[in-house]
């Protein structure tokens, strides 16, 4: 059983936005966010960002902290801008240019009502509606005769119109498309060859032996004259991997039938992506089937194996399946380029061994941890029931696998959780403990400034203590022969203060002493003490004398309320 190891390696991912007629290429690492592909649009297009809705993901609910990583991306990727604040251009009004309208690419999301799934096709103007309702039939397995439509506007009236005159929404429209419940009668076979046209359309009729309908197996199966020969499987040089693939589908079904398996349109890149990096419960095995129409071995391979309601259903259920034509040199090397990518040199040094009779080839691929593992090679000469075996056994492979991972899975989650809820428990502590420090140090600060202000309060006192004591004037002595009052002060504290005045001094030198001892005027008043007066409410320029506080007199201080 061939083997390779494909070691996932950090990646990088490409974008082409669309906003209007404009159209951005951007590069980021899939560790990036949304929000930073919306800052680079910012600058790119000169739209806000909180004007700005972006558009495009597969996943429902996208924020701008969700890590691109988490969306499990295809490498290339197409999105679309849409700015309902801001008015349009004139270069996108009804008014513009055919021309501009033809070359403008219009994104169609289109739901499969049956299947409840939304499908999101990028599509130039000059695409006709048959030509989209061919890709739906080749994406759905709803022939377009049974295809019914919801939302093209009453102007797409024909379906030869193309998308940039139907009258749609750009740069984005919605539609939904169902089958019929009484589906119209089937057209008339067109093919050059009538009896491959009935067996490929044939509603499950099985023909074990063609001789029962006069024709040989080689024309049964489409080979017996180069007049019977289809159209390639697909294109030699297709530009991306995502066009080949809607044609090989198209061709399958043409050829075999509407039942067969719903091919991945995509690189194998993203076929591997959506079948292996998903949540563990959603993973999937990777079926690569490898078409050559060379070999005598396809039709009856893809008639009978491929279109087997039960190989249909079973790799509907548990498989992506992509496909590849490998009848072209070109393609087949371009498909060995993939592979080595992927898978490495073993895998595609095994595609090389097989010889253009032992194709198809179906190979089973299973996502591991760190590696990608080819489980198993099925060549085109098997049987419906050794395919079926072998898909299952590579299914109960898979399967205790997956097991493994979902337990391995859940426990991480449980410990990231866990982790989360500890991280959580932790931060709030900080943030407590933050506040609270915080808290103290607005205490402390405060203290601090009250104690500031309290000190400076003080040294104005002071200062203005200081200066009321050195403006006053000297003392009087007792012989100076002049009139002298002796004054006894009592202070709130039961001190005493006593100086003699000038019996000509002014009151306001004695407010002046009291203050100038830390009693200041507008904070105390003074008293006699019989009869009681308040001196403090004399005019400040009376003498002593005419205060009547001559020869000599007792005061109190007491504080004003």
């Amino acid at each position: 059983m061939p083997l390779a190891i494909y070691a996932r390696q950090p990646r990088m991912l490409n974008f082409r936005v669309e906003y209007r007629q404009r159209s951005v290429e951007l590069v980021l690492e899939e560790g990036s966010t949304v929000g930073e592909i919306k800052q680079i649009l910012e600058t790119e297009l000169g739209v806000p960002v909180s004007k700005m809705q972006l558009k495009g993901w597969k996943s429902g609910d996208v924020s701008d902290s969700t890590l691109l990583r988490s969306l499990h991306l295809p490498k290339n990727n197409s999105l679309y801008v849409l700015t309902p604040d801001i008015a349009a251009t004139a270069s996108t009004s009804k008014n513009s240019g055919l021309q501009e309208s033809l070359n403008q690419n219009f994104l169609l999301v289109i739901s499969h009502r049956e299947a409840q799934r939304d499908y999101s096709l990028n599509f130039p103007g000059s695409r006709t509606i048959q030509e989209v309702k061919r890709n739906i039939s080749d994406l759905t397995n709803i022939p377009v005769r049974h295809q019914q439509w919801e939302g093209w506007p009453a102007s797409a009236s024909d379906d030869s119109m193309t998308l940039a005159v139907s009258g749609i929404s750009y740069p984005c429209h919605h539609l939904s498309v169902c089958r019929r419940s009484s589906p119209a009668n089937a057209q008339e076979p067109t093919e050059e060859c009538a009896d491959v046209h009935m067996i490929s359309d044939s509603e499950g009729d099985d023909f074990e032996d063609a001789s029962e309908f006069g024709v040989d197996d080689s024309e049964m199966f489409g080979m017996g004259s180069s007049s019977c020969r289809k159209s390639p499987m697909m294109p030699e040089n297709s530009e991306n991997e995502a066009d080949a693939l809607l044609h090989f589908t198209a061709e399958f079904s043409s050829r075999y039938g509407e039942t067969h398996p719903m091919f991945f349109i995509g690189s194998l890149e993203a076929a591997s992506q959506e079948a292996f990096y998903g949540k563990a419960r959603d993973r999937k095995l990777l079926a690569i089937y490898l078409h050559n129409d060379d070999s005598v071995l396809s039709n009856v391979f893809c008639s009978q194996m491929m279109c087997a309601d039960s190989i249909v259903s079973y790799l509907s259920q548990n498989f992506i399946t992509w496909a590849w034509d490998v009848t072209k040199e070109a393609n087949k090397a371009r498909l060995l380029t993939m592979c080595t990518r992927h898978f490495g040199s073993v895998v595609t040094q095994t595609i090389r061994t097989y010889k253009t009779d032992q194709f198809p080839l179906l190979l089973i691929v299973m996502g591991k941890r760190t590696s990608n593992e080819v489980l198993n090679v099925i060549q085109g000469n098997t049987t419906v029931d050794e395919l079926m075996m072998r898909l299952m056994g590579a299914m109960e492979i898979f399967t205790a696998q997956q097991q493994e991972d979902i337990k391995d899975e859940d426990e991480r989650e449980a410990r990231e959780m866990v982790k989360r809820e500890q991280d959580e428990a932790y931060r709030l502590s900080l943030e407590a403990d933050r506040k609270k420090r915080e808290a103290q140090e607005r205490e402390e600060a405060e203290q601090v400034r009250l104690e500031q202000m309290r000190k400076e309060q003080e040294e104005e006192k002071e200062a203005i203590r200081l200066s009321l004591e050195q403006a006053l004037p000297p003392e009087p002595v007792e012989e100076s022969g002049e009139q002298i009052s002796k004054l006894r002060i009592r202070t709130p504290s039961g001190e005493f203060l006593e100086r003699r005045f000038l019996g000509s001094c002014k009151l306001q030198v004695l407010f002046d002493f009291v203050a100038s001892k830390g009693y200041p005027f507008d904070e105390f008043k003074l008293l006699t003490t019989f009869p009681r007066r308040n001196i403090t409410q004399l005019e400040p320029g009376s003498t002593l004398l005419e205060a009547k506080l001559f020869p000599q007199e007792t005061l109190f201080l007491e504080a004003k309320e």
